[in-house]
């Protein structure tokens, strides 16, 4: 069972984790139609604005109350109310989502209270739906914000329906933050694959996966359509990815009565063999050939990889959904993960295979990851990497020194594949550039290897 430790440092030096404000705006820009907005200062919308456009190298529909220090001091109602109408009369959404920032947070804005004020003194604004969840910067991280945004639209948005079709093949899919759009399509693949029609909550493989639109719209384009979101209801199960979706998926099943199942990652063989089995179970159809082919793909790969992975030691700083999926996995393949860094807590900490958890920053990794072979964290971590001369490898957000942050897939059979040749080759392309400097023997191996030579060397001479 691994510690949990929080380094008492009067600051966080070279931050990894990123707020929860951040974190909701994300979710909700999983959501067709749908305008985001956070209530606080312009410079706290304007820098989680510069996050996202850099790391998925899009247009990200984000707004703002723009609360100053008058406003702030007496009150962001009318704010609120102008930046409802204003974002209702200009962009027309469907959904507007508002998630709150430190500033109001510390002031303690009613919002909820607010926003019942509002649509008493509006009635014409009934047919935009709206969201509000409390995600305070100085608490929690992205992990949080996500899974509190998600957890809020279940919450104000799904119908309380407490009869389920008898025939219905719909199941509700909940992924967390730490999935990217790819690896949401592979999870559709794979759900569809079952005669199953997953509705995911939310959905940034369709709002986020880099396509170009026929259309401009000042809203986001793709992702999960309001109805849909109404009806999750009256599906017949919930497949929650990530132990954060835990929440969520409990309130559904509460509202409308949808029994969910957990599944706290999807990569690795026996994390996606739990997965299909589970499909199977509530398709009651058989598993296809593809996943059959594929999973003996993985084991050859986990084969081949285990020569390169074995007794190698790794850092890695990320949230802790996707450092319980990235740890789990280099464990099982022979490795060691030395050190583990996240940004807040969860349930999974305790159980990662290794001595002790930090809930830090970036200096803590990179302290961490001085004896280390390869080290794994979002782009803010590539100096620290360079200055260690080690392998590094870029997972989690913001990637924004790279192409293709959208695209890059790490679940299912073909994904856990695909990184553990993306991790192997690291090993060996460093194998081969430093060359017998690094990889060479313990200096008692050495000094017996020596002797062994002086000995056969006196026995020839004899």
């Amino acid at each position: 069972m691994a510690k949990i430790v929080i380094p008492k440092k009067a600051c966080a030096v070279n931050p990894l984790k990123m707020s929860q404000p951040l974190g909701a705006s994300y979710a909700f820009l999983g959501m067709n139609r749908c305008m985001p907005v956070m209530h606080g200062s312009q410079g706290c919308t304007s820098f989680g604005l510069v996050v996202l456009v850099r790391h998925f190298r899009e247009a990200i529909p984000l707004q703002t109350t723009a609360m100053n220090e008058a406003t702030t001091i007496m009150g962001g109602m009318e704010n609120i109310e102008k930046a409802i109408l204003n974002i209702r009369t200009r962009a027309k959404p469907d959904l507007i989502a508002i998630c709150s920032t430190g500033l109001t947070e510390t002031k303690g804005d009613d919002v909820e209270g607010f926003l019942k004020l509002i649509h008493q003194r509006h009635p014409e604004i009934a047919d935009t739906a709206i969201v509000y969840v409390s995600t305070p910067d100085y608490l929690g991280a992205f992990q949080d914000g996500w899974a509190k945004a998600t957890e809020a639209m279940v919450r104000t948005l799904v119908d309380p329906v407490q009869i389920r079709p008898q025939r219905s093949r719909q199941v509700a899919v909940l992924p967390g933050c730490h999935l990217t759009p790819r690896d949401i399509e592979e999870v559709r693949e794979i759900v569809e694959s079952f005669g199953l029609a997953p509705i995911f909550l939310p959905d940034v493989s369709g709002s986020l996966d880099g396509h170009i639109a026929d259309d401009f719209s000042p809203t986001t384009i793709g992702g999960t359509p309001l109805a849909d979101a109404r009806r999750l209801g009256a599906l017949i199960a919930t497949l929650a990815i990530g132990e954060q979706m835990r929440p969520a998926a409990a309130a559904l099943e509460a509202r409308a009565g949808v029994p969910y199942r957990v599944f706290d990652r999807l990569t690795g063989l026996d994390a996606m063999d739990h997965f299909i089995a589970h499909l199977a179970e509530i398709s009651g159809t058989p598993v296809p050939e593809k996943w059959r082919r594929q999973r003996s793909q993985l084991q050859d790969a986990m084969l081949d990889g285990h020569f390169f992975f074995g007794g190698k030691k790794i850092a890695i700083g990320a949230e802790p959904d996707l450092l319980w999926a990235l740890g789990s996995l280099i464990h099982e393949m022979g490795a060691k993960l030395h050190t583990a860094v996240t940004t807040t807590a969860s349930p999974l900490l305790e159980r990662l295979p290794t001595d002790e958890v930090l809930i830090g920053d970036l200096e803590d990794l990179e302290a961490g990851a001085r004896d280390c072979d390869l080290m794994i964290t979002h782009s803010h971590g590539r100096q620290a990497a360079e200055r260690l001369h080690i392998p590094f490898h870029r997972a989690g957000l913001p990637l924004f020194d790279r192409l293709g942050a959208s695209d890059q897939l790490s679940v299912g059979y073909r994904g856990t594949k695909a990184l553990i040749f993306t991790l192997g080759n690291l090993f060996l392309a460093e194998h081969h550039e430093v060359g017998p400097t690094r990889w060479a023997l313990p200096e008692a191996s050495l000094q017996a290897v020596a002797q062994a030579r002086l000995a056969q060397s006196a026995t020839l001479a004899a």
